[in-house]
């Protein structure tokens, strides 16, 4: 049986999908952009952006019981590779040892013309 998450504390979704699903003890975000939930404006450079989309991830697993201590497995879509080290100065201040399994890849585009997303699979509770 799966369960949908929302929250206000994190952006709509801005499209046909749930801010985050539960189903079989973990919980699956959708990608959320670096998007002000209070305004949705995108932040103004990369490192905001990552902050922003890393704190919609943490409203939406504390919306699902969950934290970002449970998180098992992060992916980063970045528009430039080149900001790999600017978005890990970020992510690092979100996350403590024993460090989720992540993945970073460079995208063509994303929603918005961001220039980062990111999603999350988190274990509940």
């Amino acid at each position: 049986m799966k369960k949908t998450i929302s929250t206000e504390k994190a952006p709509g979704a801005i499209g046909p999908y749930s801010q985050a699903v539960e189903a079989g003890g973990f919980i699956y975000t959708s990608g959320q952009l670096g998007l002000n939930p209070a305004t949705g404006e995108l932040g103004k450079d990369v490192q905001e952006q990552a902050r922003l989309s890393l704190s919609n991830v943490q409203a939406i697993l504390d919306a699902a019981g969950s934290h970002m201590n449970q998180v098992v497995k992060a992916t980063v879509f970045l528009k430039d590779m080149n900001d790999f080290v600017s978005v890990n100065e970020v992510y690092s201040s979100f996350f403590e040892q024993p460090y989720p399994a992540r993945s970073a890849v460079e995208v063509a585009r994303l929603p918005k013309d961001a220039l980062v997303e990111i999603e999350v699979i988190a274990l509940k509770g």
